[in-house]
């Protein structure tokens, strides 16, 4: 399976996206966990990256599309987290998948409403340590949301492959409403 989560920052796709992905025995790819690893070992896509990030912008499409299609290479089932939030990325993400004959199977909009969305990352930076946390870079990474990747995902609604799920709940509920969401089956 090939599955695409979206949702707002805090809604949930780096935890969902990791159990899924171990329980359908497929790749985990989160471009943001990528970013703030070449971050951290201050490589050159790193160090451009990291500008904007701290901003809370979107690093460009070119970079991570080559990020992106590099990690494909050679897998046929994955979970995509934090790709693509624009259309471009959206339209490259498709060819490449189509020229592998592997195409998008879903795409998942985790639904959370905004406070829960702040409690979350507040809580988030704290335990983790999140540079990408602050109250002004949440509040802009909220509006580029908004702004770049609504779009993307009324692209796969066009489709018939967007599914929405209820973000909110325990870490489990949620799991549970994405399994079915994604496999069909009611959680038992």
């Amino acid at each position: 399976m090939r599955i695409v989560l979206f949702g707002p920052p805090g809604a949930g796709k780096g935890t969902q996206g990791l159990r899924l992905a171990g329980k359908l025995r497929i790749v985990h790819l989160a471009t943001g966990d990528m970013l703030r690893a070449e971050v951290a070992a201050a490589s050159d896509l790193g160090r451009k990256a990291r500008d904007y990030m701290d901003r809370g912008d979107l690093v460009p499409d070119d970079v991570i599309i080559g990020m992106i299609k590099s990690r494909l290479k050679d897998v046929d089932g994955m979970v995509l987290d934090g790709f693509p939030r624009t259309l471009a990325q959206a339209e490259a993400l498709d060819a490449v998948l189509d020229d592998a004959g592997l195409p998008l199977d879903r795409a998942v909009l985790f639904r959370v409403a905004q406070e829960e969305l702040v409690k979350r990352l507040v809580s988030r930076a704290v335990e983790q340590g999140r540079s990408d946390d602050t109250p002004e870079t949440v509040s802009r990474r909220m509006d580029v949301y908004r702004e770049q990747t609504a779009p993307v995902i009324d692209y796969y609604r066009s489709s018939g492959r967007v599914v929405e799920i209820d973000g909110t709940g325990s870490p489990d509920e949620v799991f549970d409403r994405l399994e079915s969401a994604v496999t069909g089956q009611v959680a038992s």
